[in-house]
């Protein structure tokens, strides 16, 4: 069980640099499923695009492999807030987020290829921010356009975030203490990041 294959259906660089750092060996194979969806509700949003990516990856590769796959969503005030689709979108997100709380969702779905066996789930964590002035707002418009609400909670020089209730990687886009239960289902050991609570 040791040496199967992992492979990360993502190309986003914040959850290659935490399965790094928490000590895997993987392949990276991103999945480009349309993420447009009918779903409402968050939780179901994210198991199910997790789920969709990870199974697009499983159905393209051949031989064994785990495959990890997830999405994350930002939620203010009911609303769905995804990636920024311009640099005025980024700016309205911006201006929304400031001096809010709001929730952010990461799904996530491991499919072991050769058992046929998957699993799926999501964490929730509560995001507090600061109530930034106008000249500090504006250096963060357009700077984050690849991120779910525009903003990168691990950018300590945005001085965005203020608090955070839950999994801080869950933030970032891969749920640790979570992700480290599911992975001993499939045999796999992720190791404890520097700090798991920030």
């Amino acid at each position: 069980m040791r040496g199967k294959k992992i492979i990360l259906a993502s190309a986003s660089p914040r959850r290659i640099s935490l399965l790094k750092e928490w000590g895997l060996k993987f392949e990276v194979l991103p999945s480009n499923i349309d993420e447009s969806t009918k779903l409402s509700k968050p939780s179901s949003i994210v198991k199910n695009l997790a789920l969709q990516k990870g199974s697009d990856i499983a159905s393209k590769i051949k031989g064994d492999a785990i495959i990890i796959s997830a999405d994350t969503i930002v939620v203010l005030n009911g609303k769905i807030t995804g990636k920024p689709k311009n640099k005025k979108d980024c700016e309205r997100i911006v201006r929304e987020l400031n001096g809010s709380k709001h929730k952010v969702y990461t799904g996530v779905a491991i499919i072991d290829r050769a058992l046929k066996k998957e699993t799926v789930f999501y964490d929730c964590a509560v995001v507090k921010m600061k109530k930034l002035p106008e000249n500090k707002l504006k250096k963060l418009f357009g700077k984050h356009m690849d991120k779910a609400g525009a903003y990168a909670v691990q950018d300590s020089n945005d001085g965005f975030v203020d608090t955070i209730f839950g999994d801080y990687y869950t933030v970032v886009g891969l749920p640790y203490i979570k992700l480290k239960k599911e992975l001993k289902n499939f045999s796999v050991i992720i190791k404890s990041p520097r700090e798991v609570s920030h």
